[in-house]
């Protein structure tokens, strides 16, 4: 070839490479070891449980009107701005514009009205009681009007506390149903749907008509990988970039191990012991000294130290002490004596059998150590492990006996966790006390901060402290692990929530 020419085409092919900004366009694959089964119903806000474990999923797939970010816990997303009335009873959204869903079509203001309305997973009672109507002002705004001043309307929808703010295409799904829209969502998050295997692996693609940001990243894989020696083998071998749960001598390892990366958070989540046959008459658990026995046999600091390296903090509240309106409550103290001492005091001085006994999914190490404890003062049970989404399905459906660990990372503050556990219409509630009701009724349409917060505290001293009706455990230090593909893992971006997010900003080294 003439040098010349040669030279003017290695010249085209560098000035090219200027003209093209670096990161432009997203390029390679980022897989995640998923620590759950992963569930179809995950793919459809509508269904969310007050739990955390979904929003892995809607952080890539969805996207909100408000939401976490790592900028504010109640970030304009696909609502660029809010505005609340004088009177506390209207909010009206402006939507931002050009922002469109996967398949081309617009996000408007039906889509808002309808994804609201189609909601019935947690606290989906509780809009319905107190939001009158959503008026569609025009295609770009959209009006939300209580039938009285609601202070944490805010908290409730714009928050990880509900699926609620999470939007999908009203056209799509009316065309496709519910059952179809599960098999081939369309969202309007960063990464677009390409594939799903139940219980085995999700793919995603970035979509570069994201309105905040073209991600990073081209490809996202989901793996469920539920055993957490299988989980950390994978991010050894480089078959996973990042791990989410992994514990004790696991996660010990996985620190040691050159090229890895442990990273652990105190997230929203908190464990605590429920007691769902303290509701039934003749019950051992309808006595509270047998709640509170429970709830002393348990050494936390022990079971911290061998299964989170001490990352998590023991706690006697279900609320964790950074959400506004958290009441600190200190853990019960491991004594054994006293628990023998109150179950003899209750007429089971020889122990009882207390049936079955379920970690919290997959926490199942956690949960056999807490049944030890409960077996050394004569609360013998018998442990049943169960998958995530079946778990939390017989939860929700109040199918769950003997006793359970609960646990939850959803955001918000002290109101929002104790309407899902604690009230009559809080789909993880088996029961409620008419007190807690009553104070909670009051407190949610109070808008004197300061009585609130009493009201609240008042509230979360019943339950705890006073009624055992729950007994904490701890504030959960989620561990998670990435490998050296990574430059960012987005582990630590958006505060306490405890997967990677947001997913259009997760980068690999190139």
């Amino acid at each position: 070839m003439d040098p010349r020419r040669a030279s003017r085409i290695f010249l085209f092919f560098a000035m090219l490479l200027i003209a093209t900004p670096a990161g432009a366009e997203p390029s390679g694959t980022m897989s995640f070891g998923v620590h759950v089964t992963l569930a179809t119903r995950w793919l459809d806000p509508a269904e969310t449980d007050a739990e955390i474990t979904p929003f892995m999923i809607f952080y890539a797939l969805h996207d909100a009107l408000v939401k976490p970010m790592p900028s504010n816990l109640n970030a304009p997303s696909l609502a660029e701005s809010w505005t609340m009335s004088k009177d506390g009873r209207t909010w009206e959204f402006v939507l931002r514009k050009g922002v469109r869903f996967h398949n081309g079509d617009p996000v408007t203001a039906e889509d808002v009205k309808f994804s609201f309305e189609r909601y019935k997973g947690a606290a989906a009672p509780l809009f319905k009681e107190r939001v009158r109507e959503v008026q569609v002002v025009d295609p770009g705004r959209v009006r939300f009007h209580l039938k009285e001043p609601w202070p944490d309307f805010m908290t409730f929808y714009g928050t990880s506390a509900s699926g609620a703010a999470w939007i999908v295409p009203k056209k799509y799904v009316e065309k496709v149903g519910d059952d179809g829209f599960k098999k081939a969502p369309i969202g309007a998050g960063p990464y677009r749907f390409v594939s799903f295997q139940p219980g085995v692996e999700l793919v995603l693609e970035a979509f570069d008509g994201y309105w905040r940001k073209t991600p990073h990243v081209k490809r996202l894989v989901l793996k469920s990988i539920p055993e957490e020696s299988t989980r950390a083998a994978a991010l050894k071998r480089g078959e996973v970039d990042v791990v989410y749960f992994i514990n004790g001598p696991i996660a010990d390892d996985v620190r040691k191990t050159p090229g890895l990366t442990l990273t652990a958070m105190r997230t929203n989540g908190v464990f605590f012991l429920m007691f769902p046959e303290q509701w039934t008459v003749g019950s051992p658990w309808a006595d509270r000294r047998v709640r509170l026995a429970a709830s002393l046999a348990i050494d936390r600091q022990a079971i911290n130290e061998a299964e989170s390296l001490g990352f998590s903090g023991p706690t006697g509240n279900i609320v964790p002490r950074h959400q506004e309106f958290a009441l600190a409550i200190p853990p019960d103290p491991y004594d054994p004596k006293r628990a023998k001492a109150l179950l003899a005091e209750a007429g089971y001085a020889s122990g009882f059998d207390a049936g079955e006994f379920t970690p919290f999914p997959p926490y199942n190490s956690m949960g056999e150590a807490i049944a030890s404890y409960l077996a050394a003062v004569g609360i013998k049970t018998r442990v049943r492990t169960m998958e995530r989404a079946a778990f939390l399905s017989a939860w929700r459906d109040k199918k769950l006996r003997g006793v359970f660990v609960g646990a939850t990372g959803a955001a918000g503050n002290a109101s929002t966790r104790i309407e899902s556990y604690a009230t009559s219409k809080g789909i993880n509630a088996y029961g409620t006390l008419p007190e807690v009701e009553t104070l909670f009724q009051k407190q949610i349409q109070e808008m004197d901060r300061a009585k609130r917060e009493e009201m609240l505290f008042q509230i979360q001293r019943l339950l705890l402290s006073e009624r055992t009706v729950f007994a904490g455990i701890w504030e959960n230090g989620f561990i998670r692990a990435f490998g050296p593909r990574v430059e960012e893992a987005g582990l630590t971006l958006i505060p306490a929530f405890p997967y990677s997010g947001p997913l259009e900003d997760v980068r690999l080294k190139k």
